[in-house]
């Protein structure tokens, strides 16, 4: 069902920006600030007894990538991204530091609105493969879906060629990885999901 709906997003934005002459490709890169969430330790040899629940520290990721912008009309423009991130996440566990690290690629269908001069505000679902994840000294398990949707929204400004923007992101669906150490019979979970502010500078060619 998720590939059904991925497809007829992009098939959709590939007629709107066909029908139209104003296409402006382009390159950006910029910085993460957020985290991802949870991570639950359980004690499987206590009827999987609750040990630790511990919130993420926000960290600082990156991202790079390319996007097109469809002017559809003069205010209103379709801007399809796709981007290389990595987000950082850091949780204290006994008197312990733990980075989670996430690679992914990012797909988000942004509509946007010109506000006044060069401010404009924009939003949209944000679509997202996670390549690999990566737990400190611990060997974690595959995310439950490869797939997962979030939504993105924020402001920018456009000054010729050079575009900036800072927006916000959230995962909206539940994906956590986890993991068993059988020496000590725990379970291990993490939640994949994405909770950050991007701020990202962009090149119109």
């Amino acid at each position: 069902m998720k590939k059904v709906v991925i497809l007829a997003m992009l098939l959709c934005t590939t007629v709107l920006m066909a029908q139209n002459k104003q296409i402006n490709f382009g390159v950006k890169a910029g910085l993460n600030y957020g985290d991802n969430g949870k991570i639950e330790i359980n004690d499987l040899t206590n009827a999987g007894q609750n040990i630790l629940t511990e919130d993420a520290d926000s960290r600082v990721g990156f991202h790079i990538g390319a996007f097109i912008r469809a002017n559809l009309t003069e205010n209103f423009y379709i801007k399809p991204e796709l981007q290389f991130t990595q987000t950082k996440s850091r949780y204290n566990i006994a008197n312990s530091k733990v980075d989670y690290d996430i690679s992914k690629l990012d797909l988000p269908i942004l509509a946007g609105v010109k506000i006044i001069g060069p401010l404009h505000v924009f939003g949209g679902p944000a679509l997202q493969y996670i390549v690999n994840n990566d737990l400190d000294d611990v060997t974690i398990g595959d995310v439950e879906n490869d797939f997962t949707v979030g939504v993105q929204f924020g402001a920018g400004i456009q000054l010729g060629r050079i575009n900036a923007d800072i927006r916000y992101e959230r995962g909206l669906s539940e994906n956590n990885a986890q993991t068993i150490v059988d020496n000590i019979g725990q379970e291990i979970r993490v939640d994949s999901r994405a909770n950050q502010f991007i701020l990202s500078l962009g090149l119109d060619f």
